[in-house]
C-alpha cells in the first residue's frame, strides 16, 4: 500500500521539528500551540496539484505531529491550520491558506503577491501557495574543512551571489549567477589572487518579494525579505541536472573552503516579508501569528515594525528562539559555514521592548557549544526604542563600525573631523569597544557596503539619484558625506577622474591600513558604479551586477597589492589596543607624528586646519623595525619630516613614489595620498 492510499497518518513523534525521512518515511512536527487542528497537503511534484490530506493525529508539547510511511525525500507538502480568526487576540487562522512549513529544507514555488494570500481573504492558496519538500541529501565534503582565520587576520568581502558573477565573462553563462558560478575556477582565483580570507553573502536564505515591489516589476535583490529560514534561495541554483538548491550550495562552500577563503552569511532573523497588518498569510502567520510576532500589547490586531519592514519575529518566545537557533545550527553543521552577519540585530535582543545584552538570544548564542564558536558580526541598530547600539554588543561579537564609515569618508572628502576623532577610528575606536575584554577585531571598519554608495559612487555623486525604484527618490539616506569632485555623475575630463581615483585609492589605503577588521564592497575594487543608486535593494540588473569588462584593473591591482602589505606587516592589523602592546623599553607601538617630525599633542588633536599626519607603528614587539604610514587629506603638498633613519616605500596611493624607494630626511606628500614606509 503506498501511503496515497492511506486514510491516516501514524503517530509519530513530536521531534525533530520539521519533515524527516527515516529510511521508511516522513515524521512531520510543526509548532502550533494556538491551533486547533493541523492538516497536513500532499502535492504533486509541481507543487500546483493538492493531492491528499491528512489530518495531524497527535499534540504534544504544542507539536502537531504525524509520520507517513512509504513517503520519501521529495514529497511536497505544505499545511492548513484551524483555529479562530481573531486579529485583536493575535490570531489569525484560515484553513483556505495552505502554509510553508517553517522548518522546511527546501521551498518550491515563489509568492506572486496576490490579494488570495491575505489572512482575511476566503480564497484557496493551494495552486499559489510556498510548499516545503522533504530533502535527505548525502553530501562528501572530500576532507575539506573550514580555515581557521583569527578575526585579526580577517579582510571580508561582502557580495551577492548573482551580482559578483552575473557579467563574468570567464564563468560559462548557465552558471552566471548562481551558487555554481561563485564556485567556478575563474572566480576562485580572482577571490583568492586578491586576498580577501572571508566572503560575506547577501541574504541566500529563501525569500519573497514584497508585492509592491512585484506590483512595479521589481524584486527584492538584496533579499532581506526572508520567508524560510533553513532553505537556500532557488533563484541562485542553476538547476544543472544531477543537482539541487542544497548540493550546490554546498558544493560552493566546499570550493571556497579549497582556497583558504570561509563563508559567512547575512541572515534576517528580525523579521519575514509576510508584512504587518494587510500583509500575506504565507507561513508563520497562519500558523501561530501570537507566537512569532511582536504584537502591541495594546492592540494585538496590529505589529511591533522595529525593522521598518512591517513586523518583528520575537525572540523573546522560547519556541521562536529555538527556530532560530535551530536554524543557525542547521547552516553550520550541515552546509558547513562559517559565521554570520546579523541583520538588524537589537531586535533579537529585545525580548519584550528593551534592548538587553542579556537577552534570551545572547544567553543561548553564548552557551550553544557549536554557534558560540564562529564568527558573529552584528548590524548595531534597529528602528526601535534605544535603537543605535554600536559598541554594546558581547564579548565575542563584532559590530558593523558606522563611525569609521563617516567619519574616513569626511575626514578625506571634506576635512572636517579633526585628527583626533580620525586617528580614534583607524586605531580601533577604543572609545566604542575597549570594555568587557573586547579587542579592536570588534569593529568591523567599512567605507562602503551594499546599503549606500558604491566607492565609485561615493566621489561621483553629490546626491542619490533612486529614480529607478520607483519611490521618487525619497528613499535611501541623505546623508552620504560624498563628493562629485566638480561633476555630477560619469565625467570625461582627465583631472575629475584622476582626482576621483586619488581619493579612492587614498580610502582604501585607510581601510586596509587601519586597526580593525576591514571589509571591502565587492566590485569597489573594479570600479564598479551603480549610477548614483545609494539604495539598490530592488534593482536586479546591470545598476547592480558587476560589471567585469569595464575593470579597471589599475585599481584592481593596487588594493591587492595593500592586501598583501597588511598580511606581510601584522602590525597593520594589531588585535591589542597601541598602548597595550609594547617592546622591550615600554616604548608605545604607535606614535603619531606631526609633518614637522615631532609628537602631536595638546590642541593639535583638535585644530580644524591639520590634515596631514603620521603613524610610526611597531612591526612587532621586540624587533626594531617599523612600519611609518603618512597622509596628507589636505589640498596641498606638504614636507613630512622622517624620523632618524632610513625609510623604504612599500606603498604610496599617489603612485608619485616608486615602490622601493628609499627615503632619509623627508618626503613630500602630495595632496590626498597615503603613504605606507618601511625602516631599513
Amino acid at each position: 500500500m503506498s501511503f496515497a492510499e492511506l486514510d491516516k497518518l501514524e503517530t509519530g513523534a513530536h521531534l525533530p521539528l520539521g519533515a524527516h525521512w527515516d529510511g521508511n518515511g516522513v515524521n512531520f512536527a510543526l509548532v502550533a500551540p494556538n491551533a486547533t487542528a493541523v492538516t497536513l497537503c500532499v502535492f504533486d511534484e509541481t507543487g500546483e496539484k493538492e493531492v491528499k490530506r491528512y489530518q495531524l493525529p497527535a499534540a504534544q508539547e504544542g507539536i502537531w505531529h504525524g509520520y507517513l510511511p512509504d513517503a520519501g525525500p521529495g514529497l511536497v507538502y505544505g499545511y492548513r491550520l484551524d483555529g479562530p480568526y481573531h486579529p485583536e487576540a493575535g490570531h489569525r487562522y484560515n484553513t483556505a491558506k495552505v502554509l510553508l512549513d517553517p522548518y522546511a529544507r527546501r521551498v518550491i514555488g515563489s509568492y506572486g503577491g496576490q490579494d488570495d494570500f491575505r489572512d482575511d481573504s476566503p480564497a484557496d492558496t493551494a495552486d499559489i501557495a510556498l510548499k516545503g519538500q522533504v530533502i535527505h541529501e548525502e553530501y562528501d565534503w572530500e576532507g575539506v574543512t573550514s580555515p581557521v582565520i583569527a578575526p585579526a587576520d580577517m579582510i571580508i568581502y561582502e557580495a551577492h551571489v548573482k551580482g559578483i558573477t552575473k557579467l563574468h565573462p570567464d564563468v560559462p553563462e548557465e552558471l552566471r549567477g548562481s551558487y555554481a558560478g561563485l564556485a567556478h575556477p575563474a572566480m576562485l582565483d580572482y577571490l583568492a589572487g586578491l586576498g580577501i580570507t572571508s566572503i560575506e553573502l547577501l541574504p541566500v536564505q529563501a525569500r519573497g518579494d514584497e508585492s509592491r515591489l512585484l506590483q512595479m516589476g521589481l524584486s527584492n535583490y538584496w533579499g532581506y525579505s526572508t520567508i524560510g529560514f533553513f532553505a537556500p534561495e532557488n533563484r541562485y541554483w542553476s538547476g544543472r541536472p544531477g543537482t539541487t538548491p542544497v548540493s550546490e550550495f554546498r558544493d560552493m562552500v566546499k570550493a571556497l573552503h579549497s582556497r583558504g577563503i570561509e563563508v559567512l552569511l547575512d541572515v534576517v532573523y528580525n523579521h519575514t516579508v509576510e508584512g504587518g497588518t494587510g500583509g500575506a498569510a504565507l507561513s508563520f502567520r497562519g500558523i501561530d501569528n501570537l507566537m512569532y510576532y511582536h504584537l502591541p500589547p495594546e492592540n494585538l490586531a496590529e505589529y511591533v515594525n522595529w525593522s521598518g519592514c512591517g513586523n518583528c519575529l520575537n525572540l523573546g518566545n522560547p519556541r521562536v528562539l529555538q527556530m532560530v537557533m535551530d536554524s543557525l545550527r542547521y547552516w553550520v553543521e550541515e552546509m558547513h559555514v562559517d559565521g554570520f552577519r546579523f541583520d538588524l540585530a537589537p531586535v533579537l535582543a529585545r525580548d519584550k521592548e528593551a534592548y538587553s545584552t542579556q537577552s534570551h538570544f545572547f544567553a543561548a548564542i553564548m552557551q550553544d557549544p557549536v554557534l558560540s564558536r564562529v564568527k558573529k558580526i552584528a548590524e548595531p541598530w534597529d528602528l526601535g526604542p534605544s535603537g543605535y547600539q554600536l559598541g554594546y554588543f558581547p564579548p565575542g561579537w563584532m559590530e558593523w563600525n558606522d563611525a569609521y564609515r563617516d567619519t574616513v569618508r569626511a575626514f578625506w572628502l571634506h576635512q572636517w573631523p579633526t585628527l583626533g576623532e580620525f586617528t580614534t577610528r583607524v586605531a580601533g575606536s577604543s572609545d566604542i569597544f575597549r570594555h568587557d575584554g573586547r579587542l579592536p577585531a570588534s569593529s568591523i571598519n567599512f567605507i562602503t557596503a551594499h546599503d549606500g554608495f558604491t566607492l565609485q559612487d561615493l566621489v561621483s555623486y553629490n546626491h542619490k539619484h533612486n529614480e529607478a525604484n520607483g519611490e521618487d527618490n525619497r528613499d535611501g539616506c541623505n546623508k552620504n558625506h560624498s563628493w562629485n569632485c566638480g561633476v555630477e555623475g560619469p565625467a570625461t575630463g582627465e583631472r575629475v577622474n584622476a582626482l576621483r581615483l586619488r581619493y579612492k585609492r587614498a580610502m582604501m589605503a585607510t581601510l586596509l591600513l587601519s586597526q580593525g577588521t576591514p571589509m571591502i564592497l565587492a566590485g569597489d575594487e573594479l570600479g564598479h558604479s551603480q549610477r548614483g543608486n545609494n539604495n539598490a535593494y530592488c534593482q536586479d540588473n546591470e545598476i547592480t551586477w558587476l560589471n567585469w569588462e569595464n575593470a579597471d584593473k589599475t585599481f584592481m591591482t593596487f588594493v591587492r597589492d595593500v592586501i598583501r602589505l597588511r598580511k606581510q606587516y601584522k602590525a597593520l592589523g594589531n588585535d591589542q589596543w597601541a598602548e597595550e602592546t609594547v617592546t622591550h623599553g615600554d616604548t608605545a607601538a604607535i606614535r603619531w607624528l606631526s609633518p614637522s617630525g615631532g609628537e602631536i599633542t595638546g590642541s593639535a588633536w583638535n585644530n580644524k586646519s591639520n590634515y596631514c599626519m603620521g603613524a610610526m607603528i611597531r612591526v612587532s614587539s621586540g624587533e626594531a623595525r617599523r612600519c611609518l604610514i603618512m597622509l596628507n587629506a589636505s589640498a596641498q603638498d606638504v614636507v613630512f619630516r622622517l624620523p632618524g633613519g632610513r625609510w623604504q616605500i612599500e606603498m604610496d596611493s599617489g603612485g608619485e613614489i616608486g615602490k622601493g624607494a628609499v627615503l632619509e630626511f623627508q618626503a613630500l606628500l602630495e595632496p590626498y595620498t597615503i603613504l605606507l614606509a618601511i625602516s631599513r
